[in-house]
């Protein structure tokens, strides 16, 4: 890391209908450096990005690349001097293949002849994703059929194949395992030595003191201040977003456990799952860890009737249920908090009333009529419950953080007090103040005897929140850990495959 600066963003400042978004903010990334960005959900992250990369205008402050005061029309123009982001709202095009993703806007040609080379961009694309050492996506895959994970390595892959002075990575490992996390932090060790200087955007303590030289942390549009990372603690850190002590990261956990609620036996999904079977008690919470493509996801969305099973039986207190199709899950008090909130959690051009009215209709309706004051009070407890930060309940959603749209998304479930909750990924993107709220309600809804059920690709958070955890292994039970005899490395082991052949542990 150089002494020389690279961005210099001074006093910056930044309104939405006269509401201060950024107040005198500043922001200084030397050349060669990963510098963290940190913050609650709403401090302001975001926006100063989006100033920075040219999507927002600013109303007062300079912006200076390289020593000159720029003013950036657009993204395109950032790009020209060298300023790239890995989004945390992935930007893949769906239905095109993946290298048509890679490429998208500057795609290769045959000299002036304007056909596409696509021989070139395919080798390209094989080649960018090897460098991340990925080596099973296939260039030529349709990009919708992949995982939320695969789809940010091929973000991130695009990112890294421009000829970069500066990265803004934004949440990049919230959809990566393990091993992808350490590939990509290779990446960054050697973008480093070329003198690449990269902004880290992060909910992840533990990597932020992994990987970054230093920090700047936001609280409330403002700027709080930069640290050294060598010279800082977790404790300071957390200190410096909140404001507060935040106490201890994971609640106690006090509730007791029932009978069984939820049983899965031999349930099966052709070439992705097989021979699942696992049950979960009333007042629990059942973790479920492994790599990517391991099937975690995959078997959520079976239970809950997005994917139709090949095999196998589901019961509900002890009783056989057949559901084909998502509203038959939502019947019978099944609720599922899926990773992907943007396509698949929210309506995200209506507003924060209208998503979490729309999954609680038979409680606020009477006849088909909509109660208003029913409807407006259910809304104000739940966003109250979960410190939603919002200017009010007809705000877009849309207009929120990636955290805040998380809350209403768990907010728009739990107002159906579910029998059973599946939480895909509950924490991704959300920072560490609104994530002990998330924990704290968790623990809630299990006291209350709700039977839960989380993926989580951080091992901390699954060891901290988990009465037991399921490791997966490319689509099979490897083995079923109990809270007292579950550590990161026993996890991690079986997530790669050891224990096959012991006969998993259950209880």
């Amino acid at each position: 890391m150089s002494n020389h600066p690279f961005v210099e963003m001074n006093s910056i400042s930044k309104s939405f209908s006269g509401i201060n978004v950024l107040q005198d903010v500043n922001l200084t990334v030397h050349r060669g450096e990963v510098h963290a960005l940190m913050g609650e959900n709403g401090a302001g992250k975001s926006t100063l990005i989006k100033i920075l990369t040219g999507v927002y205008s600013r109303d007062n402050g300079t912006v200076k690349i390289a020593g000159s005061e720029v003013v950036f029309k657009d993204t395109k123009e950032a790009e020209e001097h060298g300023i790239n982001i890995i989004h945390q709202e992935l930007n893949i095009i769906p239905h095109l293949t993946v290298s048509q993703n890679m490429f998208l806007g500057k795609e290769l040609t045959y000299g002036k002849t304007g056909v596409l080379n696509k021989k070139k961009m395919r080798d390209l694309t094989r080649e960018s994703l090897l460098e991340l050492g990925v080596d099973n996506i296939s260039p030529d895959e349709t990009a919708g059929n992949l995982s939320v994970g695969q789809q940010q390595m091929i973000e991130i892959a695009r990112a890294l194949a421009t000829n970069s002075e500066l990265i803004v990575m934004d949440e990049p490992t919230a959809a990566l395992t393990d091993r992808e996390i350490e590939s990509l932090f290779e990446v960054v060790q050697s973008l480093k030595k070329q003198d690449v200087s990269i902004i880290y955007v992060s909910h992840r303590m533990e990597e932020i003191f992994q990987i970054c030289d230093r920090i700047t942390v936001l609280r409330d549009g403002q700027y709080v201040g930069t640290e050294n990372i060598e010279n800082t603690t977790f404790d300071n850190i957390v200190r410096m977003m909140v404001g507060r002590e935040l106490g201890e990261r994971f609640p106690e956990r006090k509730a007791e456990k029932g009978d069984i609620v939820f049983e899965v036996e031999n349930l099966q999904l052709a070439e992705v799952f097989e021979n699942v079977n696992f049950h979960v008690r009333a007042g629990e919470i059942l973790g479920i860890s492994g790599l990517m493509g391991a099937g975690r996801t995959e078997i959520l969305e079976t239970i809950f009737g997005y994917r139709k099973k090949s095999n196998g039986v589901l019961k509900l207190h002890g009783k056989k249920v057949k559901i084909s199709h998502p509203l038959d899950a939502v019947r019978k008090g099944i609720a599922f908090i899926t990773e992907d909130r943007k396509d698949k959690g929210l309506v995200i051009n209506a507003s924060i009333r209208e998503n979490i009215a729309l999954t609680n209709l038979k409680a606020i309706s009477k006849k088909g009529v909509i109660s208003k004051r029913k409807e407006r009070n259910l809304v104000d407890d739940l966003v109250k419950r979960l410190h939603v930060r919002m200017a009010g309940r007809n705000q877009q959603i849309k207009r929120l953080s990636g955290g805040n749209q998380q809350k209403v998304v768990i907010a728009k479930w739990i107002g159906i007090n579910p029998q059973v909750l599946l939480l895909d990924e509950p924490t991704r993107g959300v920072d560490i103040g609104a994530k002990k709220e998330i924990y704290s309600i968790m623990n809630e809804l299990s006291e209350k005897g709700v039977a839960i059920i989380m993926i989580s690709s951080e091992l901390p958070e699954v060891l901290g929140i988990s009465d037991r955890i399921m490791v997966m292994h490319e689509g099979k039970v490897n083995r079923t850990l109990s809270r007292e005899e579950a550590n990161q490395e026993k996890i991690m082991q079986a997530a790669t495959g050891r224990y096959l052949d012991e006969k998993p542990a259950d209880s």
